[in-house]
């Protein structure tokens, strides 16, 4: 699953062994997966924590299962980690949903994706060169919009 959300495989398995995986479930009588989204979360340093990877099945997308496993991701690491990061490609839709889950820009790594990819990756018809680097203050409560 945590390929929807990344695509070569290598790229998971630099982080995953160094991370803690999470999943959320719903019961859905109309279908038989109960598992709607994953997402990895990832030590940075003392302070610092970073979500890695977040996807939720295409036929469950938009109907909040991302943003309550970022607010129970945030929940969980308050205690542990003052700031959570998170990177995604320059998606206009991307950047929306993660600010509108707490987070505000920080910084950027140019070419990334093109560095880091052994092809060009695409969200959308949108080409991810740059990686865009968001943040969350975790010692604030989260916003809940569920």
């Amino acid at each position: 699953m945590l390929l929807l959300a990344d695509e070569q495989e290598d790229m998971i398995d630099k982080y995953l062994p160094g991370g803690d995986m999470f999943a959320l479930y719903d019961d859905d009588l109309k279908n038989d997966n109960d598992l709607k989204s994953v997402c990895v979360v990832a030590p940075i340093d003392s302070d610092t924590c970073e979500l890695k990877n977040i996807a939720t099945y295409p036929e469950y997308q938009g109907k909040g299962y991302g943003r309550a496993l970022i607010n129970f991701i945030s929940d969980f690491y308050k205690n542990d980690y003052k700031t959570m990061l998170v990177g995604t490609g320059e998606t206009p839709t991307i950047l929306s949903f993660y600010e509108s889950c707490g987070f505000e820009q920080s910084h950027r790594v140019k070419n990334f994706f093109t560095d880091n990819y052994d092809h060009p990756m695409f969200e959308g018809d949108i080409q991810l060169v740059d990686m865009i680097y968001l943040k969350k203050d975790l010692t604030v409560s989260p916003i809940n919009f569920a």
